[in-house]
């Protein structure tokens, strides 16, 4: 065989080579899991004295607890409770991607203001919670069922829960609402910023990050997530969930939201089946609608509970 047939075979099997050791590195960045908590960008760090403030706000709590929780995978999962004495009221609250439950300080302290226990989990692979790989919500929406059961040991089945998260904890949320074995005291859910599904998500931020083709990276990370966790990535579709939930869905995104498009939100909010309101908060990047004017959150917040919850 001459020597230019062998190049010619040769080629296609190069590329593949690196097109594969390509979507690793890639899986590897986005999926696994880190022990620190990246730095909030630039535009961020104005809000950071505020943000230290409810930090050490939840961290003094004298009657705080810490939870504990075996997954039927043996996953040791960790969270912290934040009781408010007297409440038959909870939520769950769901962090944001490479977060941490304590990096919800700031919607803790104006849940509990507002009158509610707090529930604060370390999703898998971030905090304190086991997991070498985060599942972007799909494995946490099962250990959110088992933490709602845990509330629900604690306050009695005469209690009221809320679903409530941002980014990743947003879509968590999102996919735990329309679990059919849901519990009847779960009485509304609250997504701020979460994506529509993963798989776009990805697409989008390959792009926009790292201007490569999600084609065939995004499929190869499928491929591999299957290999590692045992799924692949197109079951992660927070849009298709909600069109079976049936309780009511707040869904607030900021509107110059350039790491989850807007538009995102907007999809979300039409997919949803059950009562539903959308807030589009001028001015907010990613993450940010609470920061740019805490209050006005609250009250938006206050106002849907009071209607529906």
């Amino acid at each position: 065989m001459k020597q230019s047939h062998l190049i010619g075979l040769a080629t296609p099997l190069l590329l593949s080579a690196g097109t594969l050791a390509t979507a690793e590195r890639f899986y590897q960045y986005a999926f696994r899991r880190i022990n620190y908590i990246p730095d909030a960008r630039s535009s961020m760090q104005k809000y950071a004295p505020l943000y230290y403030k409810h930090v050490h706000w939840v961290e003094s709590q004298r009657h705080i607890e810490a939870w504990h929780m075996t997954a039927p995978d043996n996953q040791r999962l960790e969270a912290l409770w934040l009781p408010h004495p007297g409440s038959k009221k909870a939520v769950i609250i769901g962090h944001g991607y490479k977060g941490t439950g304590i990096t919800m300080s700031n919607f803790a302290h104006m849940f509990y203001d507002l009158g509610f226990n707090v529930l604060l989990p370390d999703d898998r692979g971030h905090g304190e919670s086991d997991g070498e790989y985060i599942s972007f919500g799909w494995l946490d929406r099962l250990d959110y069922l088992g933490w709602l059961q845990r509330i629900l040991d604690r306050l009695g089945n005469d209690a009221k829960l809320l679903l409530f998260g941002t980014s990743m904890g947003g879509a968590t949320v999102s996919l735990v609402a329309s679990e059919p074995s849901l519990p009847k005291q779960v009485k509304a859910v609250i997504e701020d910023c979460g994506y529509t599904d993963v798989e776009t998500e990805l697409a989008y931020l390959l792009k926009k990050q790292f201007h490569l083709p999600p084609m065939p990276i995004v499929p190869l990370a499928s491929f591999i997530n299957y290999r590692r966790l045992g799924y692949p990535l197109r079951v992660v579709n927070v849009r298709q969930a909600l069109t079976h939930n049936r309780l009511p869905l707040f869904v607030i995104h900021g509107a110059n939201d350039v790491y989850v498009p807007t538009e995102m939100g907007r999809q979300n909010y039409a997919a949803s089946a059950g009562p539903k309101a959308l807030w589009i908060v001028p001015g907010a990047a990613h993450a940010e609608s609470y920061w740019v004017n805490p209050a006005a959150y609250q009250a938006h917040v206050k106002r849907f509970l009071d209607i529906f919850f």
